[in-house]
């Protein structure tokens, strides 16, 4: 299996994702009109979700682990 190479550009939009006002209150919240849009909508549309989830592995929904859980 073949996996794509993260580029420069993906981490770019990846940070876009990670200051977007809508996707971080989904990754926050967990709940509501906002998490359902963004869960609904994100891997579809918006370029900086697609790049989100190739550079850090989840979707732009999901909550940002813990330092306790990652070890």
């Amino acid at each position: 299996m073949q996996t794509e190479s993260i580029t420069e550009k993906d981490r770019k939009l990846a940070l876009q994702c990670m200051s977007c006002p809508m996707c971080k209150k989904a990754r926050i919240k967990q709940r509501g009109l906002i998490f359902w849009f963004v869960k609904k909508l994100e891997s579809g549309i918006c370029p900086a979700c697609k790049a989100y989830e190739k550079v850090y592995g989840r979707k732009a929904h999901e909550p940002i682990p813990e330092s306790s859980e990652i070890k």
